[in-house]
């Protein structure tokens, strides 16, 4: 039996399933012009998005500002009138301009984390003022990981900006990148513990009228019809669409997940301050060997310390998106390990319908 049509403020997907965004260069255009084009809602990720300008090493964020449009065009193209939309880290520096750029580039939607992005309807309410005959608003979802963080978030966009998020993800301990979650907490987990605050920010987002989006480690249908049994209005999955062709990471970066058994998936501390999960290599084993691999700052988040900082992100993320796997930082989710091969993202929407 088809699933119905998910509905999020003005957006309406045929697929009740948003595609992750992953940074840096896994989802740009053709993962998210695909995933929208087959009826969810495809995200690019704007973490160093300008990483293959050929400035982008002396000015990095000017390359990253003028490739957001460049991209979210590009998927229109693929997306042939689906839904395309931005993932945008709150811990990005100038983060407020890159929603800018966003905006002005025409994006459907704004997926905003690592951190409460607590300021985002101001800064998306006054580029749309200053953009006369603007057809749609922005649709805007935080990312939230406890009923607290839940509840910060909209009472302070309903106090000081009288709106409510058009929509929330819910992410949970299971998911890949960085983690809204501290060390301990992760230690902690349990899947009938997190269930009960995935159920209770359910509840809470639905006293609000709010659609809320289950997030983290969601891989197949039975994960879907899970979400959908327990009130969530669809899910977010990153993982699952790493491993497509359609996927814009190298085929040496696929070929790790492929290559990933269950006790390579680790957690590690990110260079930012935050754990983070990833599949074991020869570039972490050096790390907690004691190496140091800082050249240069690309400017990427706000908490990074250049000068204490054992190795650039921004540099090991881009060799591992490029297929320098040996020297690169591969994030995923708790399940790449799963992934058995190489799929059309068409085929995965079709599962989940």
């Amino acid at each position: 039996m088809k699933h119905g049509k998910m509905i999020l403020g003005e957006l309406h997907a045929d697929i009740p399933v948003i595609q992750g965004g992953m940074g840096v260069g896994i989802s740009l255009s053709g993962l998210a012009g695909a995933v929208a084009a087959a009826g969810g809602i495809g995200i690019i990720s704007t973490a160093q998005i300008g990483f293959r300008e050929p400035d982008f090493d002396r000015d990095p964020i000017a390359c990253n500002l003028r490739t957001i449009g460049k991209e979210i065009e590009k998927a229109r193209q693929i997306a042939r009138g689906g839904i395309v939309g931005v993932n945008i880290m709150v811990a990005t520096q100038r983060y407020e301009d890159y929603v800018r750029a966003a905006v002005l580039a025409g994006t459907d939607c704004i997926i905003s984390g690592a951190g409460l992005p607590l300021d985002l309807p101001g800064v998306v309410a006054e580029t749309e003022n200053g953009m006369p005959g603007r057809s749609h608003r922005t649709m805007l979802a935080p990312i939230v990981s406890s009923t607290r963080a839940l509840s910060v978030v909209t009472k302070y966009w309903m106090k000081k900006y009288d709106r409510k998020p058009d929509f929330l993800v819910a992410e949970g301990p299971l998911a890949g990148g960085h983690l809204g979650f501290k060390r301990e907490e992760l230690d902690a987990y349990t899947p009938e513990n997190y269930e009960r605050e995935l159920t209770a920010m359910i509840r809470q987002a639905a006293e609000l009228e709010i659609p809320l989006i289950a997030a983290g480690g969601i891989y197949d249908r039975r994960d879907l019809e899970h979400c959908l049994y327990l009130g969530a209005a669809g899910v977010q999955m990153g993982t699952r669409f790493v491993t497509t062709e359609e996927c814009d990471a190298a085929d040496a970066y696929k070929q790790a997940y492929l290559s990933a058994r269950k006790e390579d998936i680790v957690i590690v501390k990110s260079p930012v301050g935050m754990p983070g999960r990833a599949i074991q290599n020869a570039f972490l084993e050096k790390v907690a060997a004691g190496e140091r691999f800082m050249t240069g700052c690309r400017h990427c988040i706000k908490t990074c310390d250049p000068k204490t900082a054992p190795y650039c992100i921004t540099r090991a993320l881009i060799n591992a998106a490029m297929g320098d796997v040996d020297n690169g930082l591969l994030f995923c989710g708790s399940n790449a390990w799963r992934a058995q091969k190489i799929e059309r993202t068409v085929d995965i929407m079709e599962e989940m319908a």
